[in-house]
């Protein structure tokens, strides 16, 4: 669920910055209708390519060189001389061929919270500072995109999302390069340090609940003090890290709205999804003066 505005109009961006109350130094991701749009806006080396035509249309962002005089105002990039471009499945792709324009669409929710699944969820954050809402159904994957930066042969990742990294590594024959530390340096959105949170405070790795506390679990393994919990939530039953990525957004909206003040959530696995969904945890967790 995104809020989205000419990637060419600054007065069209500036809304979303303000509608969000996002930090102008985080940059927003341009969609296109596909590559050969894509291409007029952006320079594609070899690697980016093959990914481009692998994974799009779909959830894989790509940071680029942009194209000089392309026409994409300087506000949508953060000043950057990069660009995140994606290319969209269904109606916002047939939308950005409409229109024959670039879409800055960052998530549809006030900046720092809990990602939008729901146009439900948009309503009830944002609803007030909006006109129009278009409801295309729920969110399929639920994290938001893969970000990944070729630069020469080195494959960077600047955020997991719904493409595991796994993919692209197979695809390209080559380890991506992990971060070792939370850059200070933003180059695409979703780097801040805390990121993604609910109201309530969040605990990661909890192996038991405490009295009070909201619940979520994975793989349907028991939790010791669940009997004590506010409410327990299930993640996916059956440990499937697709399925645990697509409810993930919708179990912390549910889970804080319990108001019980603190959500505690059980491990998940790293690899695949996993590495998606605890990056979006640890920024749901991190101290909020970020």
């Amino acid at each position: 669920m995104a809020l989205a505005a000419d990637a060419t109009n600054p007065s069209a961006i500036t809304r979303i910055y303000e509608t969000k109350g996002r930090p102008r130094f985080n940059p927003l991701i341009c969609h296109m209708a596909d590559l050969a749009m894509a291409e007029r806006y952006a320079l594609f080396d070899p690697l980016s390519r093959k990914l481009a035509e692998r994974f799009w249309p779909g959830p894989l962002t790509l940071v680029l060189p942009l194209k000089s005089g392309c026409g994409i105002h300087a506000l949508a990039t953060a000043g950057l001389e990069t660009v995140g471009v994606r290319v969209p499945k269904g109606f916002a792709g047939d939308l950005i061929r409409l229109l024959n324009r670039p879409l800055a669409a960052p998530s549809a929710n006030t900046s720092g919270r809990i990602s939008p699944t729901s146009a439900q969820h948009v309503a009830d954050d944002l609803g007030e500072k909006l006109t129009l809402i278009l409801d295309g159904g729920s969110a399929d994957v639920g994290v938001e995109s893969t970000i990944v930066k070729v630069e020469g042969e080195c494959i960077r990742l600047l955020r997991p999302g719904g493409i595991a990294a796994e993919e692209i590594e197979r695809l390209l024959g080559r380890p991506i390069e992990r971060p070792a530390a939370p850059s200070p340096t933003i180059e695409a959105p979703g780097m801040l340090a805390s990121h993604y949170a609910p109201n309530a405070a969040v605990r990661l790795d909890a192996t038991a609940a405490e009295p009070g506390e909201v619940l979520i679990r994975f793989g349907g393994r028991p939790v010791a003090g669940a009997d004590a919990a506010a409410a327990v939530f299930e993640l996916s039953e059956t440990g499937d890290l697709a399925e645990a990525a697509s409810n993930l957004f919708d179990m912390l909206h549910a889970a804080d709205a319990v108001s019980a003040g603190r959500i505690a959530i059980a491990p998940i696995p790293e690899q695949g999804l996993g590495e998606a969904i605890n990056d979006r945890l640890a920024r749901a967790a991190a101290p909020r003066d970020q």
